[in-house]
């Protein structure tokens, strides 16, 4: 039987062992698991390989608005699964993640044979969702355009829109990815055109559409 290949991408160690027996147990020698604790880590373990059969994200991962972790990943791997995992166990936030294309929702609450259970089901082409996602919860018209543009975004164009959201300069970034002041400048132009935005304080108030309800993961 073929592999699963499933990258788990969480950034507390005690949570991505819990989600790594479990899956494990579940799944035996079938499965081969990869660790990361950042959206970079995380581009990296993309950029590298794009055929994962699955990623489970928490949702505030450091790197990420909310949200715009998952948004990233749609637009630019639409091949690959995405569950999403967090504390937050909110009908919204549950919402919100369907809206912007995951798979599935794994409360952090969940039993290991719960996580099992939603792991198997998206493996198996299936999506995995707890009741409170189809709550008549609305998604606001600004987060779904504000998930449209960032899905546009290349993983460049998304690391140097979150600084420049961090309030850093272009010289700042420049410095900060390697690459020339121009290059940076380009990429801005590139970003607040996708994003149909003029200024850094429009973009950040266009990312915070993605924020998650509280700060906890």
């Amino acid at each position: 039987m073929a592999t699963y290949e499933i990258l788990i991408a969480d950034d507390h160690p005690l949570f991505r062992s819990a989600l790594h027996q479990a899956v494990t147990l579940g799944l035996g020698s079938d499965v081969r698991l990869t660790e990361v604790a950042s959206i970079a880590e995380l581009e990296t373990r993309l950029a590298e390989k794009a055929d994962w059969d699955l990623v489970l994200l928490d949702l505030n991962m450091p790197g990420a608005y909310g949200f715009s972790g998952l948004v990233l990943l749609r637009g630019q791997y639409p091949q690959i699964p995405v569950v999403m995992v967090s504390a937050q166990e909110e009908a919204s936030v549950m919402v919100k993640a369907r809206e912007f294309g995951a798979s599935g929702f794994i409360p952090k609450s969940s039993s290991l044979e719960m996580i099992q259970h939603a792991v198997k089901a998206v493996l198996d082409g299936d999506v995995s969702w707890p009741p409170q996602a189809f709550e008549a919860v609305s998604v606001s018209e600004e987060a779904k355009a504000a998930s449209e543009g960032l899905a546009s975004l290349t993983p460049q164009q998304f690391r140097v829109l979150t600084m420049v959201c961090e309030g850093l300069l272009n010289k700042q970034i420049a410095y900060e990815l390697n690459v020339s002041e121009a290059t940076i400048k380009a990429h801005v132009t590139a970003i607040f055109r996708k994003l149909n935005v003029r200024t850094r304080t429009q973009a950040a108030l266009l990312l915070q559409q993605l924020e998650s309800i509280s700060p906890q993961s």
